[in-house]
């Protein structure tokens, strides 16, 4: 997988699979004749990726990824898929076949590991050590099951026997599945691009992807993140030489911004600064350890005195210095970020320094990206982007290379996976254009069964939980889509809380109404409404039959409902209005 090879053996068979018993026609959830297919996370979204395959008995996951939050998702820190069809299965589960330690892939272990019975986790060295290492990070998960792979090994879980080829994807030992099943070969992609030519990353082993066209794959499952974008992917090779371009010509310090996972990308990086004689400085955490585990297992080559660190960069010349740093997606603890605001503790902007962006923008982190461009160009940086110079090939296939390789495997069945519904339609346009019939294409949402059988496959109606599941701070799914809804209104229009002393016996209202308002109008500045609210209560509270006893879920729902009505007449937004009531 990486240049000398050296963990290529003869392929051999391993059995990792637990015992499982006979199977009968009564055997599993759907049958034991049946192979059914459920993406959990990823096929409405970009992120979150994780799929099951089962059969009978016999339960195998792909990937298990999380999902950064949207805009309109405060406080949330990530999202992971629902496993909540899982349950009382866990039995079952004969293996996790991780396809590349990036974190829509392994972000959601730590989580869900425990949760699904703690079951072994298959990858290649370097994605097990990366996800070891983050495993650390959360003290009360429990340690992994893990097993190292090659891509000349191959497994057998339960009924399923697994066998992989590599794939370029800007992080070294990315790796495609080849899963048997008892009705036919099934052919996970992961995530991938068609680049022959020498890298940071391993090669496409496009000669074993040439022989799946005479196996008959049953059915092929592949990557729609770039399947709207027209062409083929960009070759790391062009990187490589517009970098070495960048730097030769740049007369300050060079700080590159990029992914801490994208070992590829930071291999160029060090390949380019060596040629140049220049030394390199890795800053954040993230990048650094998977720097040391990369370059620890032979997959990162860097040259003794290459590498030096943030307080030696004064014996240098500043355009001999090159800051490598994460951060690129303006992520606000992140080093780049604290550099363009002057909170980095030894690394300060001065003039002359260029700052390159050398990875593109997660869709929904476009403002911070450009509030942190801002930031960096207010202070004299030259900022070089991806926009402006090829520095950044994006780790997925493009619409021609999709199709070449629907036309080089030539399945039976297509079924497009990773990316928002519309990439999932473009890309099943691809393979109607490749030759694949119509009917045979099956575009599913998250959750969604598709099945096998004998006779052929089709796209159920059936569908299991695949909602999500929020992790903010250290609660993992105690926030529902109720508590997030009122993030949201808070957020858009702010909260009023509304706080009145009224008689136990009677409901009768004791005192003004004090009133409090958190994003929703400056009081101050606003006495007139405040008055005209204060009233509002007054009036709903006084119309309360002082002949009833307070009841305070009555009182409160009247409230929020009457003034509710009266706030969107006058200001035309509607805040979370929370009414106190105090009996006395």
């Amino acid at each position: 997988m990486n240049n000398d090879n050296r963990h290529r053996s003869t392929a051999r068979v391993r059995n990792y699979s637990k015992k499982t018993k006979p199977m009968s026609k009564t055997t599993g959830s759907f049958g034991a004749n049946k192979l059914k297919i459920t993406v959990l996370g990823g096929n409405e979204e970009v992120g979150r990726n994780m799929s099951i395959l089962e059969y009978g008995d016999d339960i195998i996951i792909v990937d298990m990824g999380l999902q950064f939050p949207e805009e309109d998702m405060p406080g949330i820190d990530y999202i992971i898929p629902n496993t909540e069809y899982l349950k009382g299965k866990e039995g079952k589960i004969r293996g996790v076949i991780i396809t590349h330690a990036h974190y829509d892939h392994i972000g959601a272990i730590p989580h869900l590991s425990d949760k699904l019975g703690n079951p072994t986790f298959y990858s290649s060295d370097l994605s097990i050590k990366i996800i070891e290492k983050r495993q650390l990070d959360f003290s009360e998960a429990s340690k992994l099951k893990t097993h190292a792979v090659t891509t000349d090994e191959k497994l057998k879980l339960g009924v399923f026997d697994i066998s992989f080829f590599g794939v370029s994807h800007n992080i070294p030992t990315s790796m495609g599945l080849i899963i048997e099943t008892p009705l036919g070969i099934i052919v996970h992609t992961g995530d991938f691009k068609l680049d022959l030519n020498s890298s940071g990353d391993t090669p496409t082993e496009i000669g074993k992807i040439a022989k799946l066209a005479d196996k008959k794959v049953l059915a092929l499952m592949s990557d729609s993140t770039n399947a709207p974008q027209a062409g083929h992917q960009l070759s790391e090779f062009e990187i490589q030489r517009n970098l070495d371009e960048i730097l030769n010509t740049s007369t300050g310090r060079m700080i590159i911004g990029t992914f801490a996972s994208l070992l590829g990308r930071i291999q160029q990086i060090i390949w380019a600064a060596e040629n140049q004689n220049k030394k390199v400085v890795i800053e954040g955490y993230s990048m650094k350890s998977n720097v040391e585990i990369a370059q620890n297992l032979g997959y990162l080559k860097i040259k003794k005195g290459t590498m030096i660190t943030a307080n030696q960069m004064k014996d240098y010349p500043d355009n001999k210095i090159i800051i490598l740093c994460t951060g690129a997606q303006g992520e606000d603890n992140a080093v780049l970020m604290r550099i363009a605001n002057k909170e980095h503790k030894t690394i300060k902007l001065t003039k002359g320094d260029t700052v390159v962006f050398s990875s593109s923008v997660i869709p929904g982190n476009e403002r911070s990206v450009q509030k942190l461009k801002d930031s960096l160009y207010r202070q004299d940086a030259n900022v070089i982007h991806y926009q402006m110079v090829d520095i950044h090939a994006g780790g997925h296939a493009k619409s021609e290379d999709l199709k070449l390789l629907i036309n080089l495997i030539r399945p039976q069945y297509f079924i497009p996976i990773e990316g928002n519904h519309s990439f999932l339609r473009i890309h099943g346009k691809l393979a109607e254009e490749a030759g694949v019939d119509p009917k045979k294409i099956f575009i599913a949402d998250n959750g969604q069964v598709i099945e096998f059988t004998k006779t052929g496959g089709r796209l159920t109606t059936t569908k299991i939980p695949s909602d999500y599941v929020f992790v903010d701070g250290l609660g993992v799914g105690d926030i529902s889509h109720v508590v997030l809804r009122d993030r949201q209104v808070m957020a858009a229009d702010g909260m009023l809380v509304v706080i009145a002393t009224v008689d136990s016996k009677n409901g009768k209202l004791l005192h003004s109404p004090d009133i409090i308002s958190r994003g929703f109008i400056y009081m101050k500045e606003n006495k007139k409404l405040v008055e005209q609210t204060r009233s509002k209560v007054k009036a709903v509270l006084t119309e309360n039959d002082s002949k009833q006893p307070a009841n305070d879920m009555y009182l409160k729902d009247k409230i929020r409902n009457e003034l509710g009505q009266f706030l969107w007449q006058k200001t035309k937004r509607r805040p979370m209005i929370l009414p106190v009531i105090i009996e006395v």
